[in-house]
């Protein structure tokens, strides 16, 4: 399999002319582009990085986040992207843990590398226009010498993401050339592209999904349309502006376009090939979603960095819920909850531990320096994701909670997205999000967390769950009315967040 760095040439030499990249002010060709690319290769060397050194980035998805990516594969360097938001003592640790030799960060990342311990003894590049005192990304853009030809083999470490570390410290998941190339054609064939699509690239570029939009587009001569953070009245402009046909995002940001006043059908027309990830996505949403897009297709992806894809739903609406089957490149078992054996598979309609199988070309191989984290999730060549869910009658995967997030109220246990899924369709609910309080008499109780319109009450939504059929033990004890649900930069809720009372009520 070819490289990641031979891979883009490839696509560089077979349509030199399509637009590779463009944002709000910027517009480049795959030869424009990687042109810059090759020239960042060839001052990266000068600086004296070798192959296999680990560059970090603390970046926004902006044009030179993406061309430090590429410039990176071309050098056979391993890119370590982190969340630009992180900590210096979070910084600190993920350099010393990868062994980092070079970080890249912009101005709204700036205090805390600064603040870095770690970050003042390896060589440090500023991505803006606003710091002379260190070396700059566009001078080393326009000064690098060129003819950089891709060096890496395909089982050479490409880049290294760090899980988001809800808790103890981030886990390090170093991913091959082969296993990031594997992953994109998979989404490709997944998402049914076809060349010259155009994507929004605003999943970040420190996370599987925005990683994954990037190198798909390389692979079939798409654009990458760049926006480096996510706000949702120049999204639908950029969507407009560029004519973007598809577009894979987290369901948090899909209810935000949605719901933003500058949205409207026949500024999005061109978007007709839908995906998502990261979450699941409620029926309420699913309804919203296919009413606003009218998509030829919407497709639930569900993965994780360890392995990008587990298993795909190609038509997310016929069956909401529904995870789907396996992906092209996978495996997946339902096994007993806690017997950590790869052969103890449950019955269908049984909710159990989902595992998936480690001989997927899309696979990680195990945690950066992790015995402990790979002996708890690694066994008998099988990944132990800690996700609950059953097979249905038909063979598709529902994927009902995390295993720390299942409620036991009254003896019994209770999936938080049951309960989620029945509150969404209300059309009082914006969003919602349910977990389990401390109480005496329950053991937990079972409370639903409500980002509403209007001011619906508890004993309207108690009516509600008591119509829609949902069993008495698993409704709502009490309702929260929040301003926010507070969630990740990915759009994953953080249930911890509200079990520790920080959020702000809707009084």
């Amino acid at each position: 399999m070819l490289d990641l760095g031979t891979s883009f040439l490839a696509s560089t030499e077979k349509n030199p002319n399509a637009i590779a990249i463009a944002g709000n002010d910027y517009k480049y060709t795959y030869t424009e582009w990687f042109s810059k690319v090759d020239r960042l290769a060839g001052s990266l060397k000068y600086l004296g990085l070798k192959k296999k050194d680990k560059i970090v980035t603390l970046l926004q998805n902006n044009f030179e986040a993406a061309t430090v990516h590429w410039a990176c594969q071309l050098n056979d360097l391993i890119l370590v992207p982190l969340n630009w938001r992180m900590k210096s003592e979070e910084i600190d640790f993920c350099i010393t843990n990868s062994e980092a030799k070079c970080i890249f960060f912009q101005e709204e990342s700036s205090y805390e590398t600064y603040e870095s311990k770690n970050a003042k003894s390896i060589i440090n590049i500023f991505v803006g226009n606003n710091n002379e005192e260190i070396l700059n990304i566009h001078e080393l853009i326009q000064n690098g010498k060129s003819e950089n030809y891709p060096s890496a083999k395909s089982d050479s470490v490409s880049i290294i993401l760090y899980t988001s570390g809800t808790t103890g410290k981030p886990k390090g998941v170093p991913r091959t050339h082969s296993a990031e190339r594997s992953s994109a054609l998979a989404h490709v064939a997944q998402n049914m592209y076809v060349q010259g699509e155009k994507t929004l690239g605003v999943m970040p570029l420190y996370h599987t999904m925005g990683i994954r939009s990037l190198i798909s587009m390389s692979l079939i001569n798409g654009a990458f349309i760049a926006q480096p953070k996510f706000l949702s009245s120049e999204a639908v402009s950029l969507i407009e502006r560029f004519g973007i046909t598809c577009l894979y995002l987290v369901p948090t940001l899909f209810h935000e376009l949605i719901e933003d006043n500058h949205f409207s059908k026949n500024r999005v027309i061109s978007c007709k090939k839908l995906g998502f990830a990261g979450a699941p996505m409620n029926n309420g949403l699913i309804k919203k979603v296919m009413d606003a897009f009218k998509p030829q297709q919407l497709v639930n992806h569900y993965g994780s960095s360890e392995i990008y894809t587990f298993t795909v739903d190609a038509k997310a609406n016929e069956k909401p819920g529904s995870a789907g089957k396996a992906g092209i490149n996978q495996r997946i078992k339902i096994v007993e909850i806690g017997s950590y054996d790869p052969e103890k598979t449950v019955n269908k309609n049984v909710e159990g531990e989902i595992i998936a199988s480690l001989q997927s070309e899309e696979a990680f191989s195990g945690y950066l320096k992790r015995p402990d984290a790979d002996q708890k999730s690694i066994i008998n060549n099988w990944y132990f994701t800690s996700d609950l869910g059953y097979f249905d009658n038909d063979g598709d995967l529902f994927v009902t909670g995390r295993v720390d997030d299942m409620m036991i109220t009254g003896g019994e246990n209770v999936s938080p997205i049951e309960i989620e899924n029945i509150l969404s369709l209300n059309d009082s609910v914006i969003e919602v999000a349910v977990v389990g309080l401390p109480d005496e008499k329950w053991g937990q109780k079972i409370c639903a967390f409500i980002k509403r319109s209007g001011d619906i009450r508890h004993d309207e939504l108690n009516k509600f769950c008591l119509k829609s059929g949902l069993a008495n033990f698993k409704r709502p004890k009490e309702y929260v009315f929040v301003k926010e649900i507070p969630k990740s930069p990915t759009g994953k809720i953080l249930r911890r967040k509200l079990l520790s009372g920080e959020y702000e009520k809707d009084l």
